[in-house]
């Protein structure tokens, strides 16, 4: 049993094809036991992005309950990887970005591939904990590009690492404990290019459930135009 001070987390998801493109690409993860929780953005255009992120989300929920760990997410993205490229030979030119959350032992780790990403609410200060695989990022670290052109430049899109894309897929991880009152999302760009993250932290400490923040953070999503497909998940934990 849990001791009493033990954050548990509790959460929702959304997704949606958004406001011009023809069909969502998206997929998500979902779990009741609040354990692994993941959104897929899917790559390749009409009728190949959903099989990649199909894929991605198909591997990640075929983790065993007795082997849940940090590495037993890389591998599940590993194969998800061998999978994909496997398809892309058959002629389907694909790939997936993802961000997926495992907690266990009162901590969460964070994996991630491209430029879906997590954020952390923790009181009144919102943390980005992902850092974006996209060449803009890259641009801004090596001070050619300011901050504030992130969601301006023409290659905002474009990302430097997918799953799916090449033989071997470099996942990146986080670690980080738990306290009762965080609160987490998890979202693809489709969220991110439409409102902010000042936006995000007000939408996320104004909610009462994880339902209600998906709802707030996806209707501004949409008021915003939405020119992208919207996937969001948001986690809160509270007292066990």
């Amino acid at each position: 049993m849990l001791p009493v001070s033990a954050p548990v987390f509790f959460g929702a998801g959304l997704t949606h094809k958004g406001l011009v493109r023809e069909r969502n690409e998206d997929s998500i993860l979902t779990d009741p036991s609040g354990v692994l929780w993941a959104v897929a953005d899917g790559m390749g255009g009409y009728g190949h992005g959903d099989v990649a992120s199909d894929i991605v989300i198909d591997r990640l929920s075929q983790l065993p309950d007795n082997t849940l760990a940090p590495q037993a997410v890389r591998v599940q993205l590993q194969a998800a990887n061998a999978d994909i490229l496997a398809r892309t030979h058959a002629g389907k030119q694909m790939g997936s970005t993802v961000v997926a959350m495992l907690v266990q032992n009162f901590a969460a780790t964070i994996a991630w591939v491209g430029d879906c990403r997590a954020y952390m609410l923790r009181g009144r200060s919102l943390r980005l904990l992902t850092r974006d695989h996209s060449v803009v990022q890259d641009m801004i670290e090596q001070g050619l590009l300011g901050d504030s052109e992130r969601e301006t430049h023409p290659e905002r899109h474009v990302v430097t690492r997918a799953v799916g894309v090449e033989p071997d897929v470099e996942i990146d991880t986080i670690t980080m404990p738990l306290i009762a009152g965080d609160r987490i999302v998890l979202c693809s760009d489709g969220l991110t290019t439409c409102i902010g993250d000042q936006r995000i932290a007000e939408l996320l400490a104004s909610a009462t459930t994880p339902e209600t923040a998906c709802d707030k953070l996806m209707i501004a999503a949409l008021e915003a135009g939405a020119p992208d497909n919207v996937s969001i998940i948001t986690l809160f934990a509270a007292e066990g």
